[in-house]
């Protein structure tokens, strides 16, 4: 699931659920799983190396030492290696849950019946794998606490060896399914696609700046210099570069089921038909090509082949971007 999938549904009811609560829960147990672990690791090596002074077992106890720590190596090294995925996980559970957030408040602001933005897709609703099935059977536990429990310090380190390797394994399943939704959420249109740029026509009806009369704005203008940065509102792939009759200069990207963002009137274009782009990504300048009347970027949503408001689009992200300052 490398994109976004467009639901026809209402915003209104679509649920939508990035992350569930078990997953999060289960991110909070690994990472104070990992920690007791160490706690045990650290444990079994103290306690191994006291008592030991009788001389005739001098020989057997350095034995045993030098193989406690080569295995406390073991666990010190896995557990160097698990930290840093605990981390990125919890980062990325958290930024999809904020969006989450932002976007519910959203669709609770504008009414029952107002289609706005299309939600990503639904963990629950997340189609089976092929040729997959079995039994329902409960997921087994990494037990930390039996691994110290009892036993010879060999026994205690091997235990704690293999609740550490069900550690990882689980971490990796969490992992699979954070990274298909952040995979949908990085292709999700809406971040700043002229940073620092002002706002000029908006979406709808308006006075044609050319001949001054009613006609239709398909897009947003945002007003910058020329040659300033434009840069991909979100990750796609570019299905057209280049001239496109009235908008000059423009960029289509595709970012899933028929949700293509359009940039236009560039003066320099700097990708390729069937580049793959991501988030933020300079993709060309702003200039006033095609059927303009200055430098300026004209910025479209188009969804199932028509021009949406990219308005509510935008703000999900300027909402997340003031949380974050």
């Amino acid at each position: 699931m490398a994109f976004v999938i467009w639901s026809r549904r209402s915003v209104s009811r679509q649920r939508v659920r990035f992350v569930e609560a078990r997953t999060a829960r289960a991110i909070a147990v690994i990472a104070v799983v990992a920690l007791i672990l160490a706690a045990l690791a650290l444990g079994i090596a103290i306690g191994s190396t006291l008592g030991r002074s009788h001389a005739a077992e001098e020989g057997a106890q350095l034995a045993r030492r030098s193989y406690e720590l080569e295995e406390l190596g073991k666990i010190s090294a896995t557990l160097a290696q698990i930290e840093p995925r605990v981390g990125q996980l919890s980062a990325q559970v958290n930024e999809l849950r904020e969006f989450d957030d932002h976007l519910a408040a959203s669709r609770k602001s504008t009414g029952p019946d107002v289609h706005l933005v299309p939600p990503l897709p639904d963990s629950a609703e997340a189609p089976p794998l092929d040729g997959a099935g079995g039994p329902a059977l409960p997921p087994r536990v990494c037990d930390a606490a039996r691994a110290a429990s009892s036993g010879s310090a060999q026994q205690q380190l091997k235990r704690t060896q293999k609740a550490i390797d069900c550690l990882g394994d689980t971490l990796s399943q969490l992992q699979a399914v954070a990274n298909a939704h952040f995979s949908a959420y990085m292709a999700f249109p809406g971040r700043d696609p002229a940073p620092g740029a002002r706002m000029g026509s908006p979406y709808g009806n308006r006075a044609d700046p050319f001949s001054g009369r009613g006609s239709f704005h398909p897009g947003i203008d945002m007003v910058a210099p020329a040659g300033a940065s434009i840069v991909a509102t979100a990750g796609g792939r570019v299905i057209l570069s280049g001239p496109h009759g009235g908008y000059g200069n423009a960029v289509d990207i595709r970012h899933g089921d028929g949700v293509v963002t359009r940039y236009a009137h560039a003066s320099k274009i700097l990708v390729r038909t069937g580049d793959i782009v991501m988030p933020g990504q300079k993709i060309a300048e702003v200039g006033s090509t095609g059927r303009s009347t200055g430098p300026h970027l004209h910025f479209e949503v188009i969804v199932d082949g028509a021009q949406v408001d990219p308005k509510p689009y935008l703000a999900l992200f300027r909402l997340m971007s003031h949380a974050e300052s």
